[in-house]
């Protein structure tokens, strides 16, 4: 019980936090959540000859459902907000930094030499905007449907003898398995992983550099079989090559485009979790 004179045990709490509750809770009824996009350019207005930007990760969505894609895109309607992954961001951070320095000297990290590859990192004045997601990235403009594909990498490296990038993307996790390539790969989740890849390779390829086939993913596993914290996470690295395939991003841009200028919403996916709720959700109202 807490040492407080005047903690009074049939209320339970010390005199202060209810009404420290209530306030949260008055403040967070004081928000009112916008349902649709207000940002100028978020929304696509079919016959405007503006160029239309859109993300990996939004192309992403358009090949999961086409309709949910559409509703936010075209009408406006934005998806439920989440935190961000913090721990993942954390090793993002420190990977960026540790290669930095292997970056300055224009040599292999000891990692990539136990891996038996020659590949140093990527030296180029624009490193940092295209590892830059929100306020930068790499891109290019499709002039067939004026759409700008755009995405943050997390690097590249060098290859000195085919003068070729590589695309590099770290992934954090924390897996009882030990990390094997042909498992990874074929994983129900990590399709999306994929799909990232091969459309860094094709938008690097149409800023008119010479890109490898084969991209890695840097993953870095989370060791939770310590007895205990010690206020350390301890990761096991392993270097999964995947070989990347470019050639249907073409089309599914133009199916994009076509999507866009629909004046009809796009079916209900019933595949999509989203489509299905918001489907269901309807026979309670």
């Amino acid at each position: 019980m807490p040492k407080n004179k005047n903690f009074n045990p049939r209320q339970g709490e010390i005199p202060g936090i209810a009404e420290r509750k209530n306030e949260a809770i008055g403040q967070e009824k004081i928000k009112e959540i916008k349902p649709f996009r207000t940002r100028k350019g978020s929304v696509y207005v079919r016959g405007s000859d503006s160029i239309f930007k859109i993300s990996r990760s939004k192309f992403n969505n358009f090949l999961q459902c086409k309709r949910c894609f559409y509703l936010e895109r075209v009408k406006g309607l934005k998806d439920p907000s989440m935190p961000g992954w913090s721990l993942n961001s954390a090793v993002d951070e420190l990977l960026k930094k540790e290669f930095d320095e292997f970056r300055k000297k224009q040599k292999p990290h000891t990692f990539i030499k136990k891996n038996n590859l020659n590949l140093v990192p990527f030296q180029h004045d624009q490193i940092d905007y295209w590892r830059n997601a929100l306020r930068g990235g790499i891109s290019f403009l499709d002039t067939n449907t004026n759409i700008e594909i755009h995405g943050g990498v997390d690097d590249l490296w060098f290859d000195p003898e085919t003068k070729e990038l590589v695309v590099v993307d770290y992934k954090a996790q924390s897996n009882n398995t030990p990390v094997e390539t042909k498992s990874y790969l074929s994983n129900i989740y990590h399709q999306g992983y994929k799909i990232q890849m091969d459309i860094y390779v094709h938008i690097l390829r149409r800023m008119n550099f010479k890109v490898s086939d084969t991209a890695y993913f840097y993953v870095c596993n989370g060791d939770k079989n310590y007895e205990k914290f010690d206020g350390a996470l301890n990761f096991t690295t392993t270097l999964v090559p995947y070989q990347t395939n470019t050639s249907w991003i073409d089309q599914k841009i133009i199916e994009m485009k076509q999507t866009l200028d629909s004046e009809t919403v796009p079916e209900i996916n019933k595949s999509c979790e989203k489509c299905m709720y918001l489907s269901a959700g309807k026979d309670f109202i």
